[in-house]
C-alpha cells in the first residue's frame, strides 16, 4: 500500500532520477496505490499513470540506459466534487462557479477516467444513517464472497498466465463474457448514447463478469451489465 503525497514529482511517482529508480508505482507492484486528492496532483503525473495502468510496466529512459520496471497495481483515488467541496450537497450551497469545477475535475482527462472501472459519488451521511441500528454486512461475510468469486476466477482461467477477470485480453472476452440478448441490447445501447470507447466496452465487459461471479452466475445478465455502466458515471458527469 503507497499514498503519496500531492506534491510528488513524476520521477517519484513513476520512477526515474540520474540513477533510475523505481517509483511508487512500482513500490505498489501487487498492491494499491492510493491517491488522495487526486485533483490536487499535476496533470502531468496524473497523465503519465495512463500506459502504466495499461501495461503492467513501465520503462525509464535515459542518455545511457533504460531500465524496465514492474508496476501491476490497483488504483484508488479519492477527491472533491468542486473546490469548497460542496458541489451536489443538498444541504450545503456550492460557492464555486461552472468554470471553477470544470477547471477543478479537468485534472482527470477522459483518457484516464477511461482506464477507472469503478467511478463512485459518496454523498453525505445522513444522522439516521449513523444512529441506525441495524447491523450491517460485516467484513468477513464480504471476504466470504470475494474469496468464492476468486476461486471461481482461479478455476476460469487455470490454463492462461493470470488469474484475475481484470487481465482478460479481447480472446479471452470472447470466450468468457457472452452476454444474453437483453444484456447485449443494454450494452448496445449505452455504447451508442454514451459514446463509450472500445477500451471503455471492454472495461464494462470485465466488471459485469466479476459482478455476475460474486452473483454466483454462470452467465452475464442484463442486471450485470447495468451495474457495470453505472460504475462510469463520473465519466459522463465530467466529460
Amino acid at each position: 500500500f503507497r499514498s503519496p503525497h500531492r506534491n510528488a514529482t513524476a520521477n517519484s511517482i513513476i520512477g526515474g532520477g540520474r540513477i533510475p529508480r523505481p517509483g511508487e508505482i512500482s513500490l505498489a507492484q501487487h498492491g494499491v496505490l492510493f491517491l488522495d486528492e487526486v485533483t490536487e496532483f499535476s496533470r502531468d503525473v496524473l497523465e503519465s499513470l495512463r500506459q502504466p495502468l495499461e501495461d503492467g510496466i513501465v520503462t525509464v529512459s535515459r542518455t545511457h540506459s533504460t531500465s524496465t520496471y514492474p508496476c501491476s497495481f490497483m488504483l484508488v483515488a479519492a477527491c472533491n466534487p468542486c473546490p469548497c467541496g460542496y458541489h451536489g450537497d443538498p444541504e450545503h450551497d456550492c460557492n464555486c462557479t461552472p468554470l471553477q469545477i470544470a477547471r477543478y475535475m479537468s485534472k482527470l482527462s477522459g483518457p484516464l477516467m477511461d482506464r477507472i472501472d469503478l467511478q463512485v459519488e459518496v454523498p453525505r451521511v445522513k444522522y439516521e444513517s449513523l444512529i441506525d441500528a441495524a447491523t450491517p454486512e460485516g467484513s468477513s461475510s464480504i471476504r466470504t464472497r470475494i474469496e468464492k468469486a476468486r476461486a471461481i476466477q482461479s478455476k476460469r482461467f487455470r490454463r492462461h498466465n493470470f488469474k484475475v477477470n481484470a487481465e482478460m485480453r479481447p480472446r479471452e472476452l470472447k470466450n468468457y463474457c457472452r452476454l444474453d440478448d437483453d444484456a447485449h441490447e443494454l450494452l448496445k445501447t449505452a455504447f451508442s448514447n454514451l459514446g463509450l470507447s472500445a477500451r471503455g466496452y471492454d472495461r464494462i465487459l470485465k466488471v459485469a463478469r466479476t459482478i455476475a461471479d460474486l452473483d454466483g452466475s454462470e452467465k452475464i445478465g442484463a442486471a450485470h451489465v447495468a451495474e457495470a455502466i453505472q460504475y462510469r458515471s463520473l465519466e459522463r458527469k465530467y466529460h
